[in-house]
C-alpha cells in the first residue's frame, strides 16, 4: 500500500473519532483505572486498562495508528463495568469512549462475522422467538441438567461455548407465552409495563414469575407487551449504534402504545438501556430524544420501584431462615446507581440474615458476550468473586442481573461451592408465599 493510500485511510479513521478528541484529552494517564480494572488485574497488560485503550484511540487521531483488526481485538477486551469511570479523578467516562471507539471500528471495518450473524438473527424478532422456543423444546437433547438449580452443561462440543461451562437451560415455554398481556388485580394502585428482556423471557422465567407475583401482591396491574424485544444493549456495546437505534425505536414504540404509569425491568442492564443508553443514542435526534426521555423518566428497576415508588408491603412477609449475601451487577452499581434498594428488600424479610461480601460491586466477569468470547479470562475474574461469596458464609447469593446469575452459578459449580444464586425479587416472592401459610 502506497503512502497516499495509507494517509487516506488515516484521515478517514481520524474523522470517525474527531468528535471525542476533547473528551480523550481529559485523561491524565494517571493510572487510577489500573487499580480497579478486573481485566488488568488478571493480565497486567497496559492495553487491557482504560488509559491504554484511550491512548490507542488518541493514536488514531494523531495519525500514528489505524483502525485495524488489532485495535478491534484490544477494544473488545473490556467488560464495560464502568469501574474506571467511577474511579477517575478527572471524570473521564472511559467506558463510553471505548464504546465510541468500537463504533468507529464497526464503521471502518464492519462487525465481526460471528457478531454480524448473531445480530442478524437477533434483529429478526419473529425468527429469534422461533429459534429460542425451539431451544427450549429441544434443549434437553443437547444440554444435560445438573443437580444445581437452573444449571446445565452441553452434552457435546458447541460453537462458542466452552465444554466445561455451566449455563442455564432455555425455558420449555417462554414467559410471555405463559401469561396474558394484562395480569389484572382488583383495585389496582398502579398499572405498570413489564419489560421482560431476553434472559427472563427465554431462560429465567422463574424471575419473571416472581416479578408478576410480587407486583400483583402489592395491588399492581402488570402489562406484558407481546411485541417487546431485546433492549439492544448487546448491539450497542458492540459498536453497531445504528442497529441498536432500531431496537430502541421498537421498544419506545411498543411501550408508548400502552397506557401504563411506569415501566419495570428486573435486569440492571435492561433498565440502564431504557433509562440511559437510549438518551445517548438519540442525542442528535431531538424528536426521538424527547420520546426516549419520556420512557426513561417512567422506567424503574424492580427493587427501585418497590422501595422508592410503591412502597412494597411488609405486613405479611413470612420467614426465610437463611443467610444471604448480595452481588451488585455493574450496571446496577455504576450505571443506574441502585444498590440500597435491593438490600432494603432483603433486610425487610423476617428471619433472613443479610451479610455483605467483600467487594460486592466488583465485576463478576460476565460482561454479556465477553464471557463467551473470553471464557478463561472471565473465569479467572469470577473466581475472585466466588472466593468472596464463599468467605461471606452465606447460603444464598442474590443479584439483579440474569447474566451475572448465570456466570455466578457457573463459578460456584466450577469451584464446588454449594451456594444458590438467585434474583433478589425471588426471595421477596418466597417471603410473601411463606406469609400465606
Amino acid at each position: 500500500m502506497d503512502y497516499v493510500a495509507i494517509k487516506e485511510i488515516q484521515n478517514k479513521d481520524q474523522r470517525l473519532l474527531a468528535d471525542i478528541r476533547d473528551a480523550l484529552a481529559k485523561c491524565m494517564k494517571c493510572g487510577n483505572c489500573m487499580a480497579v480494572c478486573p481485566i488488568y488485574k488478571e493480565t497486567k497488560n497496559e492495553a487491557s486498562v482504560a488509559r491504554g485503550k484511550l491512548s490507542l484511540i488518541e493514536g488514531i487521531l494523531s495519525g500514528e495508528n489505524e483502525i485495524s483488526a488489532d485495535l478491534d481485538h484490544i477494544l473488545s477486551k473490556c467488560l464495560c463495568c464502568k469501574a474506571c469511570a467511577a474511579n477517575c479523578p478527572c471524570g473521564v467516562k472511559a467506558d463510553e469512549l471505548i464504546i465510541r471507539g468500537r463504533q468507529a471500528v464497526v464503521k471502518a471495518r464492519g462487525l465481526h462475522p460471528v457478531k454480524k450473524l448473531v445480530f442478524k438473527l437477533l434483529s429478526n424478532r419473529k425468527l429469534f422467538d422461533i429459534a429460542l422456543k425451539a431451544a427450549g423444546l429441544f434443549g434437553p437433547l443437547s444440554f444435560k441438567r445438573l443437580p444445581r438449580k437452573m444449571a446445565a452443561v452441553a452434552r457435546f462440543p458447541m460453537p462458542g461455548i466452552d465444554k466445561k461451562r455451566i449455563t442455564a437451560p432455555f425455558a420449555s415455554v417462554p414467559l410471555r407465552s405463559r401469561y396474558p398481556e394484562v395480569v389484572k388485580v382488583a383495585n389496582a394502585r398502579h398499572k405498570v409495563g413489564f419489560f421482560t428482556g431476553c434472559m427472563i423471557n427465554y431462560i429465567y422465567t422463574d424471575v419473571g414469575d416472581a416479578v408478576i407475583h410480587v407486583l400483583n401482591h402489592n395491588d399492581i396491574e402488570v402489562v406484558i407487551p407481546s411485541a417487546q424485544h431485546c433492549c439492544g444493549t448487546p448491539v450497542y456495546v458492540s459498536g453497531d449504534k445504528e442497529l441498536a437505534k432500531s431496537f430502541a425505536r421498537h421498544i419506545i414504540n411498543v411501550f408508548e402504545s400502552y397506557d401504563v404509569d411506569y415501566v419495570i425491568a428486573a435486569c440492571g442492564s435492561c433498565a440502564e438501556a431504557l433509562k440511559i443508553e437510549y438518551l445517548h443514542m438519540f442525542q442528535d435526534d431531538p424528536v426521538m430524544y424527547k420520546r426516549a426521555k419520556v420512557l426513561a423518566e417512567k422506567t424503574y428497576e424492580i427493587s427501585e420501584f418497590l422501595v422508592d415508588i410503591v412502597p412494597f408491603r411488609r405486613d405479611d412477609l413470612g420467614q426465610i431462615l437463611q443467610t444471604v449475601t448480595m452481588h451488585d451487577p455493574c450496571h446496577m452499581a455504576r450505571g443506574i446507581k441502585v444498590t440500597k434498594q435491593p438490600r432494603e428488600i432483603l433486610q425487610a424479610i423476617p428471619g433472613l440474615t443479610f451479610v455483605e461480601m467483600k467487594d460486592a460491586d466488583r465485576c463478576c466477569g460476565s460482561g454479556g458476550s465477553f464471557s463467551v468470547a473470553n471464557y478463561p479470562l472471565s473465569r479467572k475474574i469470577n473466581d475472585r468473586k466466588i472466593k468472596n461469596i464463599k468467605e461471606s458464609s452465606a447460603e444464598i447469593v442474590a443479584t439483579s442481573c440474569g447474566t451475572c446469575r448465570m456466570h455466578l452459578a457457573d463459578g460456584l459449580e466450577q469451584n464446588k461451592v454449594y451456594i444458590e444464586a438467585v434474583h433478589v425479587i425471588q426471595l421477596l416472592d418466597q417471603s410473601y408465599q411463606a406469609g400465606e401459610i
